[in-house]
């Protein structure tokens, strides 16, 4: 599949009608959501990454920018010029308190095809910090190839996952539902690498919400380059 011409791709679109209940189920967890979901050395680490390897006063995108915490005002504080966008209004609202320097919008990825907050080339890194797996499978590689296109040559995509071979999967989350997918890792490289990603990083964190007794996730955190 092409990385580009995603104006083309119906899956977006589709993708933008069906999350309704996503967004929901976020607005109910409001600000529960960073004291269930502590420490995160992973993001931390890999938000710190971001930071470092990007030029001064980059323009990011925080896809599925949550509460902004800790991605975005980690980007913020290291002077970069954020842009956080989220479906959930709740989320955005507190984004707005958390990260008062950055610019955050209520929106969906397909919201930013044709140009919306700036269109190819118009952002030097992305953070996608769980917010793919969101997606049906069928809809990822549309999603990663919007990314690459928002992206200027050479940018920059910190993207995260938890390895799972699952598929738009209903999954208890803090007493709501939330439909998620996953990947095995070496699927996930394949994946980033058909929409015209390098792989110039890796890591792995097994990780466990503070407020339930499930064994913990594998998360993936993979740092890419557009090539």
């Amino acid at each position: 599949m092409s990385a580009t011409h995603y104006d083309d791709y119906e899956g977006l679109h589709r993708l933008a009608l069906d999350r309704a209940g996503q967004a929901e189920a976020f607005d109910a967890i409001g600000d529960r959501y960073d004291d269930a979901f502590p420490h995160k050395e992973g993001q931390l680490a890999s938000g710190t990454w971001l930071a470092d390897t990007l030029p001064a006063g980059s323009r990011v995108l925080d896809l599925g920018c949550g509460t902004g915490l800790p991605t975005a005002r980690q980007l913020s504080d290291a002077g970069h010029r954020v842009v956080g966008i989220d479906l959930s209004p709740s989320m955005i609202a507190l984004a707005r308190a958390n990260v008062p320097d950055a610019a955050f919008h209520r929106l969906d990825i397909a919201d930013l095809r044709g140009g919306r907050l700036g269109g190819p080339g118009s952002f030097d890194g992305v953070a996608a910090y769980f917010s793919l797996l969101m997606l049906p499978r069928a809809e990822i590689p549309y999603a990663l190839a919007l990314l690459h296109d928002l992206l200027r040559p050479e940018g920059l995509l910190a993207l995260s996952m938890v390895e799972a071979d699952v598929d738009d999967f209903t999954i208890p989350f803090l007493g709501n539902s939330i439909r998620v997918s996953g990947y095995l890792r070496d699927d996930l490289r394949r994946v980033v690498h058909d929409a015209g990603f390098d792989v110039v990083g890796e890591d792995a964190y097994a990780y466990a919400p503070s407020s339930t007794d499930v064994p913990p996730e594998i998360q993936l955190f993979l740092h890419l380059r557009r090539a």
